[in-house]
């Protein structure tokens, strides 16, 4: 999937209040060595946002001459593993998405749950995709932006000191209670656009105070999200199913202005 391809038919959400953290972003990209940034936070604070923003800006003209005409693709390591059986077959598919990237010559993949890339396709003494993607990365043919959260980055990257080296961390903070209202006021357009109803300001600050206080064990904006979507989908299905007389009133209502409208 290419986020920048989506980022043109307007098909991402706008990034909202991650300035400090996509400038790093960018700063780490624009290095001539060592320029892999790897997104760290908790899930549901907005890792995967960064990546859409980042996308959107290429799209947008505003990165230095440096990033202006990359792409940003994501990459499902499950699919490449998927069908397998055999050693060495992990290997090729690798190598020939590494061969596309080398070509291209303007893709910056990005891989969510970087983590998983240690392990990945290693069966029966098989190279993982850690190890394959190493040079690469080493010899800046390939640059990868990867998200994952603190404690996987510390069990699995932090131990591989040679792919530790590759990448440079940025902390991204789960926003406060005030800083996800400004997420949602952001957002709250594609929401009222999807399910064709008003979401009013009252509406965002329960939806972030609420699930602050209420729902634990995820983080804003996330849950925050999640709870204006669900409040504004009840209030679509009750809508669609008003009585019969009041479709009927309203029917009439709008043949009436019809043929006010035409005598006039």
């Amino acid at each position: 999937m290419t986020l920048t391809q989506l980022a043109k038919n307007g098909e991402l959400d706008p990034l909202i209040d991650r300035e400090k953290e996509i400038e790093r972003v960018i700063q780490i990209l624009s290095r001539r060595t060592k320029n892999n940034p790897v997104l760290i936070g908790e899930a549901g604070v907005g890792k995967t946002a960064i990546a859409e923003g980042l996308a959107q800006k290429i799209v947008q003209g505003s990165l230095p001459e440096l990033l202006l005409n990359k792409r940003v693709v994501t990459i499902e390591l499950a699919g490449i593993v998927a069908g397998t059986k055999y050693r060495g077959e992990f290997e090729k598919r690798m190598e020939r998405i590494l061969n596309e990237i080398r070509k291209a010559k303007n893709i910056i993949l990005f891989v969510d749950e970087v983590h998983t890339l240690v392990g990945a396709g290693a069966a029966e003494g098989a190279i993982d995709a850690s190890n394959i993607l190493k040079p690469a990365l080493a010899r800046g043919e390939l640059q990868c932006i990867g998200a994952t959260t603190l404690d996987e980055y510390r069990k699995y990257i932090e131990r591989d000191e040679a792919l530790e080296r590759r990448f440079q961390p940025v902390m991204v903070n789960e926003p406060t209670v005030k800083e996800t209202i400004e997420i949602l006021r952001g957002l709250r357009d594609k929401y009222e656009a999807f399910h064709r109803v008003k979401i009013t300001d009252d509406a965002l600050v329960a939806a972030t105070k609420l699930s602050y206080r209420y729902i634990q064990g995820r983080c804003l904006p996330d849950k925050a999200i999640d709870v204006m979507d669900e409040a504004a989908a009840r209030i679509r299905l009750q809508s669609s199913t008003r009585p019969k007389e009041l479709k009927k009133i309203e029917a009439e209502l709008e043949q009436l202005g019809k043929e006010k409208e035409a005598a006039v």
